[in-house]
């Protein structure tokens, strides 16, 4: 059963939370890791991805992990995280728009 439905995000949310809502890490080489567990610690978090992969990243919203979740820069999946196809279907439909969609709010 196919999901035909596009979601839209503010632009200029936290990082923690697009990250919690997508569960999916851009890495730099271009490839999309899928989050297993995400470990807050005040301004910084925590991350373990599904390939074993450890990272301590920083709550900003222009980060580089942030700009490449918004603007879709990294699309292919690793292959050791084996990302379902659902998810990143999911991911293809979802759009940012600084004027309409969900405030994604921060449950702490």
């Amino acid at each position: 059963m196919a999901d035909d439905k596009k979601r839209y995000y503010r632009k200029n949310v936290e990082l923690f939370v697009l990250l919690e809502k997508m569960k999916l890490w851009p890495a730099r080489s271009g490839l999309l890791h899928g989050i297993k567990n995400i470990e807050e610690h005040g301004k910084y978090a925590v991350i373990t991805t599904h390939c074993g992969k450890t990272l301590r990243i920083y709550n900003s919203r222009n980060s580089r992990a942030a700009r490449w979740l918004r603007n879709k820069w990294a699309v292919k999946p690793c292959k050791q995280c084996r990302v379902p196809e659902w998810k990143l279907e999911k991911y293809s439909k979802t759009f940012f728009d600084s004027h309409y969609g969900s405030d994604l709010i921060h449950k702490r």
